[in-house]
């Protein structure tokens, strides 16, 4: 397997390449960003998707139960013997006609992949299971990872599974009760840095660098072929038939980045005949791919991206000491570390990026947990980014969307709670107080 798979710089002017057992995160030579790549010629592909159906069988083996390794064969970096798994990937993919009303979506049209049904409550566990996975190959001993939350309480899970040390960065006070619960209660050494994730992540990744260990975050090639499962398990829900469009929050950026190399590769051995198209959705507190893309206009151009006009952003970034703030915590991050991947993803499925309000994340959250499936603040933004790409006509409504909901709302039940109970918007639910006292219940209760 080693020749078939290695690592590349995605940087067109050094391209690079690595062995897949090396433990790097950025290009030796460049320092630009690595994939994942696969010799297919030399690698084992079924000629059709519907080959993985026979997996529905054979779930007692551990593998064919994962949501990531029963298609093992389109992310084939590993020996299954590597394979790392806590059951990750038992996701739903529900069709939804009142939030697709809600959107603006004909009936039909609607579906929504529930990611909260992960074993941490995150779509995060599916890149862990690529992570950690090579992370075993490597023979690493300690893990670390930078985190606005969901990040960490991932990467405690999989450590504790895997015997691993585990150190967590957090920035101070920017990360939501209910995911730090889970990584203090799965055993990571928790560190809280004065900053952002913006800071956080310059630090992991420096002590990373000086002590060799091993980073988490979706800067690692391997935790983004985990999360390509994501798309592969959205089509089959839709009986292997592509959707028309795909609607992700859009934060660290790695999710976009995976879903594009996901379709990119599926395009490239045939198993699908077109990609869907792609909508990366900012929080307006957060929106440096938004303003990048949409306004600054800079592309992935063949992989030619304009350094120049990135790098004076962040330089006016920091001279301005700008930070993130968005209710939405988990996209809650300005610098993004897969800029360069997402830029790429959005080439390859034609795609478009907008940016919601806070006001509106949280409309399109609680009427997703009214008609459909509770999720974190982050996860409303796929649906209220996917309302204004109908106002706007950009999507048509009888085209077929699927909106990426990236994690549990219990992630974040605060959020949930101010929202109902200080009547923050038209959806929600106040809760009644009265008197003990059975008359005073029983008009209350309307009867």
């Amino acid at each position: 397997m080693s020749d078939a798979v290695y690592q590349k710089c995605i940087n067109p002017d050094c391209a690079s390449t690595y062995g897949v057992g090396e433990s790097l995160f950025a290009c030796p030579g460049c320092g630009d960003l690595l994939d994942a790549v696969y010799d297919w010629d030399k690698l084992f592909v079924p000629d059709g998707l519907a080959w993985f159906e026979k997996r529905w069988a054979t779930r007692a083996n551990k593998l064919d139960f994962s949501g990531v390794w029963r298609f093992r064969e389109l992310i084939p970096f590993c020996s299954e013997e590597h394979c790392v798994t806590v059951g990750e990937g038992q996701t739903l993919l529900q069709q939804n006609d009142p939030v697709g009303e809600y959107a603006g979506l004909s009936a039909g049209r609607l579906h929504l992949e529930y990611e909260g049904l992960n074993p941490s409550g995150s779509f995060k566990d599916n890149g862990m299971a690529g992570a950690f996975t090579h992370a075993r190959m490597v023979g690493a001993k300690h893990v670390l990872c930078a985190s606005t939350g969901n990040t960490s309480a991932s990467v405690a899970l999989y450590a504790h599974a895997c015997a691993l040390k585990c150190s967590v960065f957090i920035g101070s006070g920017r990360i939501a009760y209910g995911k730090l619960s889970q990584a203090l209660d799965f055993g990571a050494h928790t560190i809280q840095i004065i900053g952002d994730f913006d800071d956080c992540m310059r630090q992991v990744k420096r002590v990373c660098g000086d002590l060799n260990l091993y980073l988490m975050n979706s800067l690692n090639p391997f935790r983004l072929e985990g999360q390509k499962a994501i798309m592969f398990r959205v089509l089959e829900g839709l009986r292997w038939q592509v959707p028309d469009w795909v609607i992700v929050p859009g934060g660290n950026l790695g999710n976009s980045s995976a879903f594009g190399k996901a379709f990119a590769e599926l395009k490239h051995l045939g198993l699908i005949e077109r990609v869907p198209r792609l909508a990366v959705i900012n929080a307006t507190g957060a929106n440096t791919l938004f303003d990048l893309y949409e306004n600054k206009g800079v592309r992935f151009n063949g992989g030619q991206v304009d350094n120049a006009v990135v790098d004076g952003y962040y330089q006016k970034l920091n001279e301005t000491g700008y930070r993130p703030h968005t209710l939405a915590t988990a996209i809650e991050i300005s610098r993004p570390v897969n800029l360069k991947k997402c830029l790429r993803a959005l080439e390859v499925c034609n795609g478009v990026v907008r940016e919601v309000t806070d006001e509106e994340i949280v409309d399109a959250k609680a009427v997703v947990g009214r008609f459909g499936l509770g999720c974190e603040p982050a996860s409303g933004a796929s649906v209220a980014g996917l309302k204004k790409l109908r106002q706007e006509g950009v999507v048509g409504p009888d085209e077929t969307v699927v909106c990426i909901l990236t994690g549990h709302q219990l992630k974040d039940p605060n959020i949930t709670v101010n929202y109902h109970k200080d009547k923050q918007g038209p959806y929600s639910n106040v809760p009644v107080e009265v008197e003990n006292d059975i008359s005073a219940i029983i008009k209350a209760l309307g009867l």
